[in-house]
């Protein structure tokens, strides 16, 4: 098929949810193999400058729209999984409206395209695959790190040996010489140059029935994507801060925290004092501009200073004879109360009181915590995982109590605030989001459809709409608390592991996807009650 391009004039200048707008549009018609309008196909623009990419659906009808693009060059992209597509350039002026079609070839599903939840299923069981499950996807998948690469077996040995002296405050201690022999042998016998996996997933008989389907709705979802300086940043979360700069932790071996600008896609990158790898686990902007970060592999927390724009870093204490070690302790995410003391989430929850430089843990009236936020009375809300609860600890007196959820062995993980106070969280071990208002103390649970729910991350929009992403299934959710009526969306690329979710001043929902090593965010096209914006 014979690309075109074709200005057609100015239309109109659409807002996109920032402090710039952009006016123009690229838009047209995606067909299948058969020459038929094609529904579901992710369109993305990439900015060849900027490598902001804007990817959006084809709807019922096959037709597309990306708007809000600056004037620049651009890489045009079709995709569909077991499709082959096809990628045009393009050049736009300011407020331009420009149109491309699309036409789809016939191809095959790739074992990179398959989530998490669809991988497990139909990976061949073998010696060696539990172990590969319960300790490799705790930060990433298969699919960029196995299934899109062959190596032999002393390849992969190389690989997990890598792994476990990165990750070596998490893997050292659980996964033994023996264990990851079995781990390396296994994922050879899946990947490796002498697999005898089908080529294609597809090709597996359980395959269509793990194959998910979305709604018309689901077509209108907006993805906006940065690609990060280097390889291997792992970028764990992206939070706001109020000049409209995103902060992200990276939790890979680079031991740096990034900031970046929305506007143009620049990320300033600001390293960690660390001599080990520090697995930062959030970068918290706090009300004085300074940064507060958890270092998961020294049990540290790291502040950045806005003035000096250096990392000072406060060492919490470990368990004797645990040093270095998860078990010993560990920081996740941070938050600050109203009265500026610093909580943080990990093994056990703690806080810490910058004025007098002291730590104070909670073994034994929390022990463990995950997720972590902070109301709009200055207190903080975390999820205790291993007890199946909730919890609150109070700004002024330190105390903290704790609420166990209705399911028992539920797992929550985060947790937001609702403009009424009220609680939400993601029960990921039993496929369920939660419900808890502190004023009476009771607990809601909504059922997830679907197989494989795994609810992590977890935000509320500006109208009180709930969204999550279940992780092994790789498809954001929406909730709407006035109805119980539950929205799914498919996500333009897989093993997307995101780990948080924040809504900006603009109202746009932020992600990362460490696995991909990108930071995003997303919208509903013509959903404009979700920022407060007139189109």
């Amino acid at each position: 098929m014979k690309s075109f391009l074709k200005a057609v004039g100015c239309v109109f200048c659409v807002v996109l949810f920032a402090t710039i707008s952009y006016g123009s549009t690229i838009s047209g018609s995606v067909k299948g193999p058969d020459g038929a309008p094609f529904r579901g196909a992710f369109v993305q623009a990439q900015n060849t400058k900027s490598k902001i990419t804007v990817s959006v659906l084809s709807d019922k009808d096959g037709h597309f729209r990306v708007e809000g693009l600056a004037a620049g060059d651009y890489q045009v992209q079709v995709k569909a999984a077991g499709f082959k597509g096809e990628t045009h350039p393009a050049t736009l002026t300011a407020d331009q409206a420009a149109t491309q079609d699309f036409a789809l070839g016939k191809g095959a599903v790739r074992w990179a395209d398959l989530s998490l939840y669809q991988g497990i299923k139909l990976l061949p069981d073998g010696p060696g695959k539990s172990d590969w499950q319960g300790h490799c996807f705790n930060c990433h998948g298969f699919q960029s790190r196995m299934a899109s690469v062959v190596r032999d077996e002393d390849g992969w040995k190389d690989r997990v040996a890598y792994m476990r002296d990165t990750e070596h405050y998490f893997l050292t201690p659980g996964v033994t010489d023996e264990m990851a022999g079995r781990i390396a042998s296994y994922i050879n016998s899946a990947f490796g140059q002498d697999s005898t996996l089908a080529k294609s997933p597809a090709d597996l008989p359980g395959y269509k029935d793990l194959v998910k389907t979305f709604g018309d709705d689901a077509m209108k979802i907006v993805f906006v994507e940065y690609d990060l300086p280097g390889p291997n940043r792992m970028p764990w979360n992206a939070d706001p801060d109020k000049n409209g700069n995103i902060w992200m932790p990276y939790y890979g071996h680079a031991n740096k925290i990034g900031r970046l600008d929305p506007k143009t896609g620049k990320v300033d990158e600001f390293p960690v004092p660390a001599e080990m790898t520090a697995g930062i686990h959030s970068a918290y902007p706090a009300a004085d501009g300074s940064v507060w970060m958890g270092e998961q592999g020294t049990n540290r927390l790291g502040r950045w200073d806005p003035v000096s724009m250096k990392i000072t870093e406060y060492q919490d204490a470990y368990i004797p004879g645990k040093e270095y070690t998860t078990a010993g302790g560990q920081k996740h995410t941070v938050r600050v109360d109203g009265n500026g003391y610093v909580w943080a989430t990990g093994n056990p929850l703690s806080r810490y009181d910058p004025k007098e430089g002291k730590f104070y843990d909670y073994k034994d009236e929390v022990g463990a915590a995950y997720g972590i936020t902070v109301d709009k009375n200055g207190n903080i809300w975390f999820c205790a995982q291993g007890s199946s609860s909730i919890g609150m600890g109070d700004k002024n007196t330190g105390k903290t109590k704790v609420w166990k959820v209705p399911t028992d062995r539920s797992f929550p993980r985060r947790l937001a605030i609702d403009q009424d106070g009220v609680v939400w969280f993601g029960e990921y071990s039993a496929g369920k989001i939660g419900r808890f208002d502190p004023k009476t103390e009771t607990f809601k649970e909504y059922v997830l459809p679907g197989a494989g729910q795994t609810p992590y991350g977890i935000a509320i929009d500006k109208i009180g709409g709930v969204w999550f992403n279940s992780a092994e299934t790789d498809v954001i959710e929406h909730l709407d608390p006035k109805t119980g009526e539950i929205t799914q969306y498919p996500f333009d690329h897989a093993e997307i592991t995101i780990r948080e979710m924040n809504v900006d001043p603009e109202g746009r929902v932020w992600y990362t996807s460490p696995a991909n090593n990108k930071v995003g965010y997303f919208y509903l096209a013509g959903r404009t009650e979700l920022t407060g914006k007139m189109p």
